[in-house]
């Protein structure tokens, strides 16, 4: 199963036919993914007839959120249930590294019935094993990971061994560099059956007037001319390499 995290509705328009079976809808990837705007979603389930999850993430940085944030994430959660989103995609910790499992179970309670992934916040986290069984006694239903590391190809040996502790309880789905020149590899290496990609490719801006001594967002590698979109033919290649080898088994 390939799970697209789709950027915008281009984006979730591409993942749909390049034959992605899921669509992870976000906005600002250069903040590692935050919720997306209400028309977005909107129109993301006007025009999807796959499975669309929200990702639920009032901003960037850290998964620690004050009372204030935890009341944004849970009218996020309100609108996408009242919008017909099948799942929303969370994760909060406590300072000390370990899953906030109170406010997670608030939010998978509001959630109920879609379906709940839970993020990399769990890369963050300071015990997987741990991480994991908390994970499943709350009855969420995936957890995308990269295993603890910056790509999912790197953290091989710990999803293994995730795949394995969750034993069918909890989905669990590599995430971060996943492509089509390792996904084959990560399938057999990990025994996981979903995963996560972005499958981009840069678009370049049709402006014809344009100033390089501003940057609205004040880094310098951040294009201001150009924009990163999930690519189809990208997503096609993947799920191609992952039918194969499901048909392979």
């Amino acid at each position: 199963m390939i799970e697209i995290c789709a950027n915008g509705l281009q984006s979730v328009l591409n993942a749909q036919m390049g034959g992605a079976a899921r669509v992870e809808l976000c906005d600002n990837l250069y903040a590692g993914g935050t919720t997306p705007s209400a028309g977005t979603i909107r129109l993301a389930r006007k025009y999807l007839s796959i499975a669309l999850h929200v990702l639920v993430r009032p901003r960037g940085g850290d998964f620690l959120y004050n009372a204030h944030e935890l009341e944004i994430m849970k009218d996020d959660i309100r609108f996408c249930k009242d919008a017909g989103v099948d799942g929303v995609v969370i994760g909060i910790l406590d300072a000390d590294g370990t899953i906030d499992t109170e406010r997670t179970a608030e939010l998978i309670a509001l959630a109920r019935p879609m379906a709940v992934t839970f993020h990399r916040a769990f890369d963050m986290c300071s015990d997987a094993t741990e991480a994991l069984d908390q994970l499943i006694k709350l009855n969420v239903d995936c957890l995308l990971t990269s295993g603890q590391k910056n790509k999912a190809s790197d953290g091989v040996e710990l999803i293994a061994q995730l795949v394995e502790q969750a034993a069918g309880r909890i989905q669990i789905m590599p995430g971060a560099g996943v492509n089509a020149d390792n996904i084959r590899w990560l399938k057999k290496r990990t025994g996981a059956t979903a995963f996560h990609m972005s499958a981009q490719s840069l678009v370049n801006s049709d402006m014809i007037y344009r100033t390089e001594d501003v940057r609205l967002g004040g880094l310098p590698q951040i294009p201001e001319y150009q924009y990163a979109v999930s690519d189809t033919e990208k997503i096609r290649l993947i799920v191609s390499k992952d039918k194969e080898l499901t048909n392979d088994e």
